[in-house]
C-alpha cells in the first residue's frame, strides 16, 4: 500500500506514477490569492472554508511570497477573508471557530512581513479596509471575549490568548503597532481578570493571560492613557491577585528548580570530577556554564503588578507551601511546549488551586521569597544581556517594594520568619554555605543577603555601576523605614560594612579605568553616606547597644581605607575638572567618619603604649570606644534619611522600551498556532453534528 505524502500543501503518492494533487483547502486559499472574488463561482466558499483543516505554513507563505503591490491587487479578497474569519467566531460549531481563529493569526503574521516603510500600503487598510476597520475589530473584540469568558472548550480559550499575544506582538515596538488602538477601545482586561480568578482557567491559560496583560499595559504607556494602567492599578478583588501571584509564584520556581537541577548535573558530573582532581583551581569556569533561559516576560508582570497596584503588595506575602516541593499530578495537564524568554508556560497544577494547604513537613514560602532566589540566581551573571534585563528589573521591583511602607511592614515583621536559601556566586577564596544551617528571621534579611552578595560579587573590569546605585539605594531606603519606625532588626551588620567597605577599596584601587567610563563619586558618596546613617541614627535602629560599638570598631578597623578616599576625593576636589564638584562632596561627607578615626586612634595607641601591648584584640578596642565616646563631637548631617522615590517614566523608560521590544519579539517567535492537532480537537468536540 502506497504511504501518502504533505509537503507544502501537496499530496502525492510515493510511486509518483501522477501528478501531485493539492489539499482542497490550498486550491482554496489559491483562489483567494486572485483578483475574483472566490464565492462568485461558489455561493458556499466562505461556509466550505471554514470546515477545513488550516494549513499555516501555506497561508503564510503565500503572504509572504507576494510583494506589496500584488498583495494590494488582492486586498478586497483578503479584507473579505478577515470579515469572514470575524463571522465565522460568532458560528455554533467549535471546528469553524478554531480554523477561524488559526486563519487569523496566520493573517495578521503573514500580512505584517510586508509591511515595511516601503510597501505602500498601511497594515489596517490592508487587513480590513479604513471604512470597516473600527466596525471589524469591535467584531473581533467582542467574539475573543465572550469565547474568554464563556464556560466551553479551553483550547478554544487558549487560541483565543494566542490570537492576542500574535496581534499584539507583530511589531517588535509595540507602541507602534496601531491596531492596539483599537485593543485599547474594546477592552478585554475584564477577560483576562476572569481568567486570573478561576482555577481551572488560571491552570490552563493563567500564563498568556500575565503576559498579555504585561504588554498591553506597555502600549504607549508614556504618550497616552492607557485604560489597562488604570484599570490594573484599581483592581482590589482578592481572588485575582492571588491568582496572579500564583501564576508568577509557579514560572519563577520553575526557572528556580531548572536551575537547581542543572547545578545538581555539574555537582556530579565531569567538572565536580575534574576538581576533586585538581583542587579547586577551575571552580568557577565549571559554574559559568550553568544557563537557564531568563523569563522577563513574567517578571515584567510582576513589576507592572507591584509599581502599579498597591494592594497586590499583600499578595507578595501571601503563604503557600514551597512549589519545587509539592507533588506534581499523576496525570500531567497538557501545555505549550517549553520555549525560550518570554513565553515558558508553568506545567505544574500548583496555580490551579486558589487554597494551598499547609503541610507541617513542607517549608513555607511565598512570592518574595521565589522573586528573591529567582533575583539571586539571574543577578550572579550581568554579562549576558537577557540577564542584565531581568538583574536590573529585579532590583527595580526591589526598589518599588522597599518604598512601600506595606511591605515594609511585614518585610520587619519578627511573627513571619522564613529561611531563604539564595544561591551564591562560586568563588575561590569562600566555602559554599550549608544550606541546612540557614535561620529563620525576617524577610528583609534576605534582601539585605542579597544585597550584600552583589556587593560582593560584581567588583570586576566591566563595572556594572547601574546596577551598584540601585543595589545601595535599597539598603539606604530600608534603613530609612527602619529608622523611622525604630526598627530594631538582628542582622549580621558587619556583612554589610565589610562589603562596603571592600566596593570603596575597589573604587580607589581602578580610580583610572573606572573613571573613564563613570562618575564613581556619586557611588562613593551613597555608601559614605550609609555609613553616616548608621553613625547618626545606629542608636534607634541597631538591635543592640554593642551593634554600635563594633560599627565604630569597623571604622577604626579599616581607617586606612577611609584615609586613602578622603586623599583622593581631597586630590580631585583641590584640582579644576569634571570631578572637582561630585568629589568635594564626598570630601564633605566623610567629615564624621574621619573624626571618629582622629577621635579614637591616638587613645588606642595610647593604651597600647600603657599597657604595653603591640596588638590589641577585638574586646580592648571595643573598651577603648566605649569609655571614649563622652568627648567626641560629631557633626549633624541633614538629609540622610530622605530619598527620591523611584519614578518610572523621568528615568526609566528608555529601559522599559528595549525591555518591552526584547520580550515581543521573543513571544512572537515562540508562539505555537498549532500545538493543537485536528484530531484533539475533533475529539473534544465530538458533539458537533
Amino acid at each position: 500500500m502506497a504511504l501518502a505524502e504533505k509537503k507544502g500543501g501537496l499530496l502525492r503518492k510515493s510511486s509518483a506514477s501522477k501528478k501531485p494533487l493539492k489539499e482542497k483547502v490550498v486550491l482554496m486559499y489559491d483562489e483567494i490569492f486572485t483578483i475574483d472574488d472566490p464565492s462568485k463561482r461558489n455561493p458556499r466558499f466562505w461556509e466550505e472554508l471554514f470546515l477545513m483543516k488550516v494549513n499555516l505554513e501555506y497561508l503564510e507563505g503565500k503572504l509572504e511570497a507576494l510583494d506589496g503591490e500584488e498583495l494590494m491587487k488582492i486586498k478586497d479578497n483578503i479584507n473579505c477573508l478577515f470579515q469572514h474569519c470575524i463571522q465565522a467566531l460568532a458560528e455554533e460549531h467549535p471546528i469553524r471557530v478554531v480554523n477561524a481563529l488559526q486563519t487569523l493569526c496566520a493573517l495578521i503574521r503573514g500580512v505584517h512581513q510586508k509591511n515595511k516603510s516601503t510597501s505602500g500600503f498601511d497594515i489596517i487598510n490592508m487587513l480590513m479596509g479604513f471604512d470597516k476597520a473600527e466596525l471589524c475589530m469591535k467584531n473581533l473584540m467582542e467574539s475573543l471575549d465572550a469565547l474568554l469568558c464563556a464556560e466551553g472548550s479551553e483550547s478554544l480559550k487558549s487560541l483565543c490568548l494566542k490570537l492576542l499575544l500574535c496581534l499584539v506582538t507583530v511589531t517588535d515596538n509595540i507602541s507602534q503597532n496601531t491596531i492596539l488602538e483599537y485593543v485599547m477601545i474594546n477592552s478585554i482586561f475584564e477577560a483576562i481578570l476572569q481568567i486570573l480568578s478561576t482555577p481551572l482557567s488560571r491552570r490552563e491559560h493563567g500564563y498568556d493571560a500575565v503576559v498579555l496583560l504585561a504588554l498591553l499595559v506597555n502600549y504607549r504607556k508614556y504618550e497616552s492613557v492607557n485604560p489597562y494602567i488604570v484599570k490594573l492599578s484599581i483592581v482590589d478583588d482578592e481572588a485575582t491577585l492571588n491568582g496572579m501571584g500564583l501564576v508568577i509564584a509557579q514560572a519563577l520556581s520553575e526557572y528556580n528548580q531548572q536551575y537547581r537541577d542543572k547545578e545538581e548535573e555539574h555537582q556530579t558530573g565531569f567538572f565536580s570530577a575534574l576538581t576533586n582532581m585538581v583542587g579547586s583551581m577551575f571552580i568557577a569556569d565549571a559554574d559559568e556554564k550553568i544557563s537557564v533561559q531568563t523569563n522577563e516576560a513574567i517578571l515584567l508582570a510582576l513589576y507592572e503588578a507591584v509599581h502599579l497596584n498597591r494592594n497586590f503588595i499583600t499578595v507578595l506575602a501571601q503563604s503557600h507551601p514551597e512549589i519545587g516541593l509539592m507533588t506534581t499530578p499523576a496525570s500531567p495537564v497538557p501545555t505549550t511546549p517549553v520555549t525560550p524568554l518570554g513565553t515558558t508556560p508553568p506545567s505544574s497544577d500548583v496555580i490551579g488551586s486558589t487554597e494551598l494547604p499547609l503541610d507541617a513537613d513542607v517549608q513555607t514560602s511565598n512570592l518574595l521569597i521565589t522573586f528573591l532566589k529567582y533575583s539571586s540566581i539571574v543577578m550572579q551573571d550581568t554579562k549576558d544581556e537577557h540577564r542584565l534585563y531581568s538583574g536590573k528589573l529585579c532590583l527595580i521591583i526591589l526598589t518599588c517594594i522597599a518604598e512601600d511602607q506595606y511591605a515594609n511592614a511585614f518585610l520587619h515583621d519578627d511573627n513571619m520568619n522564613f529561611r531563604v536559601n539564595l544561591h551564591r556566586m562560586p568563588m575561590r577564596h569562600r566555602k559554599k554555605a550549608a544550606d541546612k544551617n540557614l535561620p529563620c528571621r525576617p524577610l528583609v534579611c534576605a534582601v539585605l543577603d542579597l544585597m550584600v552578595e552583589f556587593i560582593v560579587t560584581h567588583m570586576m573590569k566591566e563595572f556594572p555601576m547601574d546596577l551598584y546605585v540601585r543595589c545601595i539605594q535599597i539598603v539606604h531606603k530600608l534603613l530609612c523605614y527602619q529608622k523611622k519606625c525604630r526598627v530594631r532588626l538582628h542582622y549580621t551588620w558587619r556583612e554589610l560594612w565589610s562589603a562596603l567597605i571592600n566596593l570603596l577599596k575597589f573604587l580607589m584601587s581602578n580610580e583610572t579605568v573606572l573613571l573613564a567610563k563613570h562618575n564613581i563619586f556619586t557611588l562613593a558618596l551613597m555608601v559614605v553616606n550609609l555609613f553616616n546613617m548608621f553613625i547618626t541614627y545606629g542608636d534607634t535602629f541597631l538591635p543592640t547597644p554593642g551593634s554600635y560599638d563594633e560599627l565604630y570598631y569597623e571604622i577604626i578597623r579599616m581607617h586606612q581605607s577611609f584615609d586613602n578616599l578622603y586623599s583622593m576625593v581631597l586630590r580631585l576636589s583641590t584640582n579644576v575638572g569634571q570631578w572637582k564638584e561630585p568629589a568635594s562632596k564626598v570630601t564633605h561627607a566623610l567629615v564624621n567618619i574621619r573624626a571618629i578615626i582622629n577621635h579614637f586612634n591616638p587613645k588606642i595607641e595610647s593604651y597600647a603604649a600603657v599597657n604595653h601591648i603591640s596588638q590589641l584584640s577585638e574586646e580592648q578596642v571595643l573598651e577603648v570606644v566605649r569609655s571614649n565616646y563622652d568627648t567626641l563631637t560629631l557633626k549633624l548631617q541633614d538629609g540622610l534619611d530622605q530619598y527620591e522615590r523611584y519614578s518610572e517614566q523621568h528615568k526609566e523608560a528608555a529601559f522599559f522600551k528595549e525591555l518591552v521590544r526584547s520580550i515581543s519579539i521573543n513571544v512572537r517567535k515562540n508562539l505555537a498556532f498549532n500545538t493543537l492537532s485536528q484530531e484533539l480537537l475533533l475529539k473534544e468536540f465530538s458533539t458537533i453534528s
